[in-house]
């Protein structure tokens, strides 16, 4: 793993915040991935063009750096693929039910004040934290 940056962390936490109020000064959208990539894959859906240039940029920037000749951090993954299915297959239905995701709600949500966006936000952190002290220290040994 990469050691912690904090002017890179800071760097990047800029980026993110400018183009999500660029995101919504031009086209009046959220930058909230699951949003994006679902408004992507709907049928018949006629604003692509600008979801495409969003998914393609975030494939793209860790390629770049990596270009440059930046290490990326390697993720700690599970042994399992079916560990790793089953948690992607949980966090697509749980942005369903809580109409968005961490970005959505967390980045843009909790900067327009949004009440619904705050608690939302507040049960993902929760959630982590009780994922962690599980899988830390209960069944993940």
């Amino acid at each position: 793993m990469a050691p912690f940056d904090p002017l890179l962390a800071l760097l990047g936490g800029a980026l993110i915040g400018v183009a999500s109020v660029l995101l919504m000064m031009l086209t009046g959208r959220i930058a909230g991935i699951s949003g994006i990539l679902g408004g992507l894959l709907a049928p018949g859906a006629k604003d692509k063009a600008w979801r495409i240039a969003f998914v393609v940029g975030l494939i793209a920037a860790p390629l770049i750096f990596a270009a440059m000749g930046r290490s990326l951090a390697v993720p700690d993954m599970p042994a399992s693929w079916l560990v790793v299915a089953a948690a992607g297959l949980l966090v697509g239905f749980g942005t369903r039910l809580g109409s968005g995701c961490t970005s959505g709600h967390g980045v843009c949500g909790i900067a327009r004040l949004s009440p619904r966006s705050i608690v939302a936000t507040a049960i993902f952190m929760v959630a982590a934290v009780a994922t962690v002290a599980i899988m830390r220290h209960g069944l993940g040994g």
